[in-house]
């Protein structure tokens, strides 16, 4: 929602400066210039993509529109789901959670916390890490090495559309120029032409290069950097489990385990003690 009224405002603030400067609107519309700046970014973009990024930025991009950042609701039920976890394998043994981590869908466990199960990637990442805990006597600063490194591909891979999108977007204000000179080529062709008919026709070509800087600084740019905060932000919920995991293994009680990792969610989200008491207790 933020998004579109960011957008409506950049262009409120562009076309209403220079229509209250007398502008004539008409001028503006080029979609042939619009045509060439757009489409040479978007083949570049599919020179410069494998075929992987490319179904990446469109996947993610569309979240630009729709995702929300974790919210405090979603810190505890994937606080819950880990204390309920540390609990049955401190009461009944490790092996006791082989069939939840097994079959999370068909978990009772897992089942409680349906925004948990939602986010497919958290729940491999906490079963596939839980597996190594119950199959080897893994150490906690091992384990952590091991999640640190699973966390660093993934975040990798999830920077991967911003990086694409922000190298679209340096490129825009590049192409627009391409755009102009054309336009000038076409110009200098009606140099017999009157003042009117030559200054029409460069202010057309002008408007390659108004459109490049406008889209890369005030569409395309911001969206890559709202993609690296999408990612960002996806990498808090990975960086709590951690937390949770490799003080479970270190050997602190179940509420403790919790609690440590209760203190790395942002202050925005992050539920008070009390809350998260509460929250085991129910």
């Amino acid at each position: 929602m933020f998004v579109i009224i960011g957008m409506v405002v950049v262009l409120a603030s562009v076309v209403g400066g220079y229509l209250l400067e007398h502008g004539n609107i008409s001028l503006l519309f080029q979609p042939v210039e619009l045509l060439i700046i757009g489409g040479a970014a978007l083949g570049g973009f599919i020179i410069q993509s494998p075929q992987k990024i490319i179904g990446l930025v469109l996947k993610n991009v569309m979240r630009v529109f729709s995702a929300k950042s974790t919210s405090k609701s979603e810190f505890l039920e994937v606080l819950g789901v880990l204390n309920s976890v540390f609990s049955k394998m401190r009461k009944e043994g490790l092996i006791a959670i082989e069939a939840d981590i097994e079959n999370p869908e068909q978990s009772p466990i897992f089942s409680k916390y349906p925004s948990i199960l939602k986010n497919h990637h958290a729940v491999t990442f906490i079963c596939d890490n839980l597996k190594v805990i119950i199959s080897t006597n893994v150490a906690s600063h091992e384990l952590e090495n091991i999640m640190d490194l699973e966390m660093e591909t993934h975040h990798h891979e999830a920077m991967a559309p911003a990086h694409s999108v922000t190298k679209i977007a340096d490129g825009l204000p590049a192409l627009g120029i391409v755009a102009a000179v054309l336009g000038v080529v076409l110009t200098m062709a009606k140099i017999s032409e009157p003042p009117e008919v030559l200054g029409h026709s460069i202010g057309a070509a002008l408007v390659g290069t108004f459109l490049g800087v406008l889209l890369s600084y005030g569409f395309v740019g911001p969206i890559g950097t709202h993609l690296e905060h999408i990612a960002n932000n996806d990498m808090v919920l990975f960086q709590v489990i951690k937390i949770a995991l490799v003080s479970f293994v270190g050997g602190a009680a179940p509420q403790i385990a919790v609690e440590y990792a209760r203190r790395v969610i942002p202050s925005d989200a992050k539920p008070g003690f009390t809350e998260l008491e509460d929250a085991i207790r129910k």
